[in-house]
């Protein structure tokens, strides 16, 4: 079938929409005809060649959608079926998986920057017969998309997909650093890096958990408000003032029990490691340029027994998280409404990601697919 999509072809240039040839579902994958996809900053990294995901590819992976077709030996999902389409896949069955480790799935690992589904092919092509790459399983920017059955999440059809589509990605990244990874304790002091998407659902947990205080630190002033909004008790513009005597002012000169990094800029990961207290922990939730390194010390590491923790998703498994996060955002405890500050098309998407780099978004675009 074809499918209106937006095709990176070479880094740093602007996304062409093309009509792509989609083929059918193969064995345990689905059909699924999107309705929204979150605009991250990810794919900015994908753009500029800070991922080493390599063109033609199709981005895109925050989806909402509606299940169309259904592969051979699918059992839980069926056609009309509401979904979150993940980006983190776990097979259940390989060492990693088997280890309670979901997101280090072999499986998906195998498939990641090769831009395959999880057979290592390709279900899309251009009008030439070129092969197109997938972004992540998902590859979003596109009308129609094939993914996995075990990343397609079945949620209510109450629950409106233009901001379901969120929960696939940025929510729980940031619940599961701060509720499984860090398991932050009530009364806590924390502080955020960065308040995108990833960000804002760091600080809407810390606050749901009982933290105290919850710094937000950020290098644009014109994301406090929505910062406060989400939770946060502190603001610190970086750009203008050293986060880390403030935080150290804040805690009774100790350091923060908790600080996550939410961007993925060895800065503000150096920042956060000197923000945090002694016995206190780090959570690196940002992806950063594949080439990059940080200079912690770890003199301080071993000596004041700081800790820095990786996390991939928040740690969280998608067909077991999701469904508990909808439930929080149909309750009103996680404000996803919020988060989304501009719905814009398809065609738009080039206009999305200049913004993104001017840092000139706040909170979190949503693409609505005509």
């Amino acid at each position: 079938m074809k499918t209106k999509a937006a095709v990176l072809r070479e880094n740093n240039k602007p996304m062409s929409i093309e009509t792509l040839e989609l083929d059918d579902p193969k064995a345990n994958e689905v059909l699924v005809k999107v309705v929204a996809c979150g605009v991250c900053h990810s794919d900015l990294h994908v753009i500029t060649g800070d991922l080493p995901f390599f063109p033609p590819i199709v981005l895109g992976h925050e989806i909402g959608g509606i299940v169309e077709k259904v592969g051979p030996g699918v059992t839980n999902l069926e056609k009309g079926d509401h979904v979150i389409c993940c980006w983190m896949v776990s097979c259940g069955t390989c060492f990693q998986c088997m280890s309670g480790n979901p997101t280090l799935c072999e499986v998906a690992a195998a498939n990641f920057i090769p831009g395959t589904l999880i057979d290592g092919t390709s279900r899309l092509k251009d009008q030439d017969g070129n092969t197109i790459n997938h972004f992540l399983f998902a590859s979003g920017f596109s009308q129609y998309v094939v993914t996995p059955e075990i990343s397609t999440v079945k949620i209510p059809k109450d629950v409106p997909l233009d901001k379901a589509c969120l929960i696939g990605c940025c929510v729980p990244t940031g619940y599961g650093s701060v509720t499984k990874v860090a398991n932050v304790k009530p009364h806590s002091s924390v502080g955020v890096w960065g308040c995108g998407g990833v960000g804002l659902s760091t600080i809407k947990a810390a606050s749901l958990v009982g933290a105290y205080p919850i710094v937000a630190v950020d290098i644009e002033g014109s994301k406090k408000k929505i910062a406060m909004e989400f939770g946060a008790t502190h603001f610190i513009d970086c750009s203008k003032e050293d986060p880390v005597p403030k935080i150290q002012e804040l805690t009774a000169g100790r350091g923060a029990d908790y600080t996550f990094e939410c961007i993925g800029d060895t800065g503000a990961q150096v920042q956060a490691f000197w923000a945090v207290r002694q016995g206190g922990t780090l959570v690196l939730e940002g992806i950063a340029p594949f080439t990059s390194t940080t200079p912690f010390p770890s003199w301080y590491i071993g000596l004041q027994q700081r800790s820095v923790v990786g996390t991939l998703y928040g740690s969280m498994h998608n067909q077991l998280a999701i469904p508990k996060l909808v439930d929080l955002y149909m309750a009103g405890a996680i404000q996803v409404d919020k988060m989304i500050t501009r719905n814009i098309k398809l065609d738009e998407v080039n206009d999305a990601y200049d913004m993104m780099r001017k840092r000139q978004i706040v909170g979190r675009w949503v693409i609505i697919m005509d």
